[in-house]
């Protein structure tokens, strides 16, 4: 994922959380405890990923854990929802789907 202008912006007087630190594709980034994966990823770039069935930018949908557009991998191989999945300390996610052996 290149940088890019982030979808989302923090607004100023939110009440002050930890900065949580993962990685987005290989690229060190933050998020504020208690942000989902999407909001983590969409305060550093404009696009989540792009869509299974085209290379058009996909930003979630539902939003809500129902549909199938905001699926994330994990280092490790997992996938995971990210609306509905919290930003974890030293997460590594990844944007397109990893190649393993």
């Amino acid at each position: 994922m290149s940088a890019a202008t982030p979808i989302l912006k923090r607004i100023a007087g939110a009440a002050p959380r930890d900065a949580i630190a993962f990685v987005l594709d290989g690229r060190a980034c933050t998020g504020l405890e208690g942000d989902t994966v999407l909001a983590a990823i969409l305060t550093h770039g404009e696009r989540l990923r792009e869509s299974d069935f085209s290379d058009a930018p996909r930003a979630g949908f539902c939003l809500m854990g129902a549909c199938q557009d905001c699926w994330v991998w994990l280092a490790d191989g997992g996938r995971v929802r990210a609306c509905t999945t919290p930003v974890a300390d030293g997460m590594h996610v990844l944007t397109d789907a990893p190649e393993f052996p």
